[in-house]
């Protein structure tokens, strides 16, 4: 069992619903709604935790409604080490349709005094010693920037943990800057990062290598449909996904870090790794919230998930690690 910490500087409450064919500007009926603490990091913590790590919780937390967090990190066996700030937590609406269209209306989240951020960052000091893996996930509150969000990811790193990084936009252009351990973009993300449209697997394989050669060791790129390719200090898998009928994606990211960490804090092989948490992901799909690894078919979906050896030939002056 590993010691693992997630930091979610923006948690939220998620309201998911579940509609029929959506039909703007009318009244729709809802199918179902449900309403769950999370945050993208509380999601990973929710995945590992229940394959048996040791996992504490952290980051910013709004006081004023906090209950729903207090019951789940207690259902799930989580230690909760949040700093609390004034105000409430955001709460995120998605919207799922049958097709398997999720539509978000995300709120920004509140304003972070100077103090609770440096109060973060003197408790994440405190937990570091003898943990095995960070995950910093998700956005950033409104007036928290990307560079305090590097300014943490070095922190970690003089502790020798490995820190992993998974958020968007300025934040991760900063945070990939710092050289996490590891990333887990999308093609949208990378693509962002690379400066120019990654249109075809050759070209994310050629940006997820050239980050490697820049420093960060792991890069999980996920793509939908096309499958997930994961670049390790040079190398690159690609594992593409069981075919599952979609509810939901929303916690489909979430469950696959969380499993491809779980992989490296077992030891496994590479190749058991990501099929492992390529499965995983395409189990939570199927419903609302993150992969079960306890589906009676689980076993199943990983033999269905084909996992195989990249490579591209590099281009003229460029390096693969």
């Amino acid at each position: 069992m590993a010691r693992v910490l997630t930091v979610t500087l923006n948690p939220a409450l998620d309201l998911a619903i579940r509609v029929g064919p959506l039909r703007l500007g009318e009244v729709n009926r809802t199918e179902s709604t449900r309403i769950d603490a999370a945050g993208k990091g509380i999601n990973v913590a929710r995945v590992l935790r229940r394959l048996g790590h040791d996992v504490t919780v952290s980051g910013l937390l709004g006081a004023d409604n906090e209950t729903a967090f207090l019951r789940a990190f207690a259902a799930c066996g989580l230690h909760d080490a949040f700093i609390r700030v004034p105000g409430e937590t955001r709460i995120n609406a998605k919207l799922s349709e049958p097709d398997g269209r999720v539509t978000d209306l995300n709120g920004s989240g509140p304003r972070i005094p100077a103090h609770s951020l440096e109060a973060l960052t003197e408790r994440l000091w405190t937990l570091l010693p003898g943990l095995d893996a960070i995950a910093i996930c998700g956005s950033l509150p409104p007036n928290v920037t990307p560079t305090q969000l590097a300014e943490l990811v070095t922190v970690i790193r003089q502790f020798r943990v490995p820190v992993w990084l998974d958020t968007s936009g300025p934040a991760l252009l900063a945070g990939l800057a710092a050289r996490p351990t590891g990333a887990k973009p999308n093609e949208t993300e990378l693509a962002e990062w690379a400066g120019r449209p990654l249109d075809t697997p050759e070209e994310r394989l050629r940006a997820a290598l050239r980050l490697n050669a820049e420093g960060v060791d792991d890069v999980l790129l996920s793509a939908g449909a096309e499958g997930v390719i994961w670049a390790r200090r040079g190398t690159a898998l690609m594992a593409a996904s069981p075919r599952v009928q979609v509810v939901s994606t929303v916690g489909a990211g979430d469950t696959l870090l969380a499993g491809t960490l779980h992989g490296v804090l077992s030891g496994w092989p590479r190749e058991r790794g990501l099929r492992f948490a390529t499965a995983l992901a395409a189990e939570s799909v199927r419903h609302i919230g993150v992969g079960d690894p306890d589906a009676t078919d689980f076993e199943q979906l990983q033999q269905q998930t084909e996992v195989r050896g990249l490579t591209v030939d590099p281009l003229p002056g460029e390096t693969h690690g």
